[in-house]
Formats: C-alpha cells, sequence, structure tokens
C-alpha cells in the first residue's frame, strides 16, 4: 500500500473521529449571563469544543453520542480561584516537610486534583506550593492524570520570616537563609529576581504574602510584611512577563499596599477597611474571600492538639472573622472572584463556599457568575470558558436541582466534562 493512500486513510479516519458530535440533552441550561433557566436545551459537542447550544432536543445521527441529563440542571465548568493541591491540613502537618519527599507530595496531589475536578470545578488557580504543583498542571495538560485546568503560581512569595517563608520555626542549624530562588525576598531587586525565577519554572501568576498569615508557624497573623518598593518591583515584573498577581492579606495596611501597587486579587482579606474597599473599587480589584477556610480553621483551632500553638490564637482571631467581611464588601461594591482556599479546608467541599456567600447575602446567580464569567475574565480565557455557548471549551457540569433556588445543589454534583471528556459518571 502506497504512502498516499496510508496518508489518505488516516486523514479521514481523524477527520471522522473530529466529526463525530456528542449531544447533551439538559432538563436545564442554566445561562449564567441572565441568570435565567433554559428548558430542554441541547447542547452539541465535537472533540473539546461546543459547536451549537440549541433550543429543544437535536436530533441524533447515527454516528452521535448521547448524554441524557434530561432531570438535570447543567451550567458552565467551575471556576476556584485559590487551591492549594499539594496538601490538606490534617494534625501534625508541620512534620511533612521532614517527612514527605517531592514524589510523596505530587502522588497526594494527583488524589486532590481528581477530587476537585468531580466536585465541578474544571479551572483552578493553585496558589502555592512547592513547584509540585506546577509539575500537577503540566500533567494534567498532557493527559496523564485527571484533574482541573492548573494556573499555577508555583512557590509563594515571602519576605524572611514571612508567611510563606518555609523555614519559619525551623531549629537554626536548619533554617538557613532562603533567597528569591525559595520565594524569600528581601528588597526591591531580590523581589524582581523572584518573578522572574517563578516565569522561569513554568509559573502562570505570581503569589505573595502581604500580610502574615493563620497557618504559618510564626507569631503574627496580620502585620504587614513587605515595603511599597517590593510590591512594586514584584507588580510590574510580574505585568512585564504577562502575569497576573495574587495578595494573601489579613491585616489592613499590607493590604492597602497590595491594592496601591496594583495587585490584581486580594485573597481572604479579613481586617479590610472600608477605606480599603473604596480603593479596590476604584483600582479594579478583586476580592477572593475565601470563607470555607476561615470557618474551617476557627472550627478546627478549638479542638485540642489540632493545630501547633502558634497557630491557634490567629485561627481564633482571624477565622470567624472572613465571612463577615465579605458582607461588608460585597454590600459596598468590591468585585468579588470566587476562591476557597481548598488544601486548608478539605478538597472536593469547595462547592460549600457558595453557600456561604449566600448565606453573607449575595445571590445565588452572583455567587455562581464570580466562580464562572468572573473568574474566566481575570484568568484571560472569557473567551474559552465561564460560559455555555459555540466557540468555547466544552468544560460542562450538571447537578440535581436548581442551584438558583437551591444553592446546595452545587455540592451535588453528578456529571462533568472538561475539554470535551466526560470524567463523572
Amino acid at each position: 500500500m502506497s504512502r498516499y493512500i496510508i496518508a489518505l486513510i488516516l486523514f479521514f479516519l481523524t477527520f471522522s473521529a473530529s466529526a463525530q458530535r456528542t449531544l447533551i440533552y439538559c432538563g436545564n441550561l442554566l445561562d449564567v449571563k441572565s441568570g435565567k433557566l433554559q428548558p430542554s436545551t441541547t447542547i452539541i459537542v465535537q472533540g473539546d469544543t461546543i459547536v451549537a447550544v440549541a433550543k429543544g432536543y437535536t436530533t441524533s445521527n447515527a454516528s452521535d453520542s448521547i448524554i441524557d441529563l434530561k432531570g438535570m440542571t447543567v451550567l458552565p465548568g467551575l471556576i476556584d480561584m485559590h487551591v492549594h493541591l499539594e496538601g490538606e491540613t490534617r494534625k501534625g502537618e508541620e512534620l511533612d516537610m521532614f517527612t514527605l519527599n517531592d514524589a510523596d507530595v505530587a502522588f497526594r496531589s494527583v488524589v486532590f486534583a481528581r477530587r476537585t475536578l468531580l466536585a465541578g470545578f474544571t479551572t483552578v488557580r493553585d496558589l502555592g506550593g512547592s513547584g509540585v504543583n506546577t509539575a500537577l498542571k503540566n500533567a494534567v495538560n498532557q493527559g496523564l492524570v485527571p484533574g482541573p485546568r492548573i494556573f499555577s503560581a508555583g512557590k509563594a512569595i515571602a519576605t524572611t520570616g514571612g508567611h510563606a517563608d518555609p523555614t519559619n520555626s525551623y531549629r537554626n542549624d536548619l533554617m538557613g537563609d532562603p533567597g528569591p530562588a525559595e520565594g524569600v525576598i528581601n528588597g526591591y531587586e531580590e523581589a524582581i529576581k523572584a518573578v522572574r525565577q517563578r516565569y522561569k519554572e513554568g509559573a502562570d501568576l505570581i503569589k505573595i504574602t502581604s500580610t502574615g498569615g493563620v497557618l504559618s508557624l510564626a507569631r503574627d497573623g496580620a502585620g504587614a510584611q513587605f515595603t511599597d518598593e517590593e510590591l512594586k518591583g514584584i507588580v510590574e515584573t510580574a505585568r512585564d512577563y504577562g502575569m497576573h498577581t495574587a495578595a494573601h492579606a489579613h491585616g489592613a495596611e499590607g493590604m492597602k499596599r497590595a491594592v496601591l501597587a496594583g495587585i490584581t486579587t486580594i485573597e481572604h482579606g479579613t481586617q479590610m477597611t472600608e477605606e480599603i474597599m473604596d480603593l479596590m473599587i476604584s483600582k479594579g480589584t478583586f476580592y477572593v474571600p475565601t470563607i470555607s477556610a476561615g470557618k474551617f480553621v476557627a472550627e478546627k483551632a478549638k479542638e485540642p492538639g489540632y493545630f501547633n500553638p502558634l497557630v491557634v490564637p490567629k485561627a481564633l482571631a482571624i477565622g470567624p472573622r472572613i465571612q463577615g467581611t465579605f458582607t461588608k464588601a460585597y454590600k459596598r461594591g468590591v468585585k468579588i472572584a470566587f476562591g476557597t482556599d481548598s488544601g486548608v479546608s478539605p478538597h472536593g467541599q469547595n462547592a460549600m463556599e457558595f453557600a456561604f456567600m449566600v448565606e453573607a447575602g449575595m445571590p445565588s446567580i452572583e455567587a455562581i457568575r464570580s466562580a464562572t464569567i468572573t473568574n474566566a475574565a481575570i484568568l484571560g480565557m472569557a473567551d474559552q470558558i465561564g460560559y455555555l455557548e459555540a466557540g468555547k471549551r466544552a468544560d460542562i457540569i450538571a447537578v440535581t436541582g436548581n442551584p438558583l433556588t437551591d444553592i446546595t445543589s452545587l455540592q451535588r454534583v453528578v456529571f462533568v466534562m472538561k475539554d470535551g471528556v466526560v470524567y463523572s459518571p
């Protein structure tokens, strides 16, 4: 058989496979832009792309594949802007740095990634790990392991002794002096170098810890930890390299400095003042509340021995406040982006955040938009994900019930498709 004939056969086989359609019959399709349910709708998928969304149930051809979701509500794959896929909070986890190898962390991350995907979250931002998070992103992109589409920050950037300094509370002979390569900076030049190092390692965005934090083994949970010059170096360099920025921030001063420097998103925002809220509105800064994490650490801090003694008072002081801050920020008009800090709270329970947001005063449809349209725009993927229409990627989930009237239905995901591939059931 000639090479020409073989090539022709392969072409037709490839064309035939790509031309095959999957028809998804939706009992109700949630139009997240209008906030309305569209009954009896068909989504037509070819390859990894939605090619049409049609009223009624489209008549199938012999070669079509049918997915019957007539008893379900169908909506776009959800986007979580704050997860940590390398681990999950548990009693005694501070020993992990001394007992787990990168391979151990990697195998765990695969489990957490799959759990997140099956919960209906087809895209996430991983906001800080060891670098395994970036390798996990690559493995998912290559189809080696199932998981959400990952935007990885790699190693978060801290100052010496700051929230993401990996050697906090180490013995003196083990502490050393980590620098930009390890994500620890002091001064403008080192700030620039740390950003460039993250870019070199394959990170998609930059995460900084602009204030103290709850789970780090350090006394302070809210004080400012970067100078204005350091923040300027980080934000400007990230822009130069085409990356957006996220700032962990509990205390007001560090939060204000980050917003003034041009940070893209504020994470947690516990002690956010009205002045900072107005500043965020004027500068277009997004707020990622992570109420789930606040509630989780506040609850676990009451359990004797669950957290290190350095962590307990911070968890009790900061955790319970986040939901109240969210209410004030939302009512004042701060732009909200959905994020959970899963990894602090358990992976796979991400959708509980919706219930906390609605409980705090946000209408269900706005909470859903924050995890679809809003987050897609921040990630620069508004033309590809976040809404179900022709030309978008086939990231599609289904739930039992109506999330507009029962937001907890988003915790009951029964179908997940990402890039046209079905992962559940």
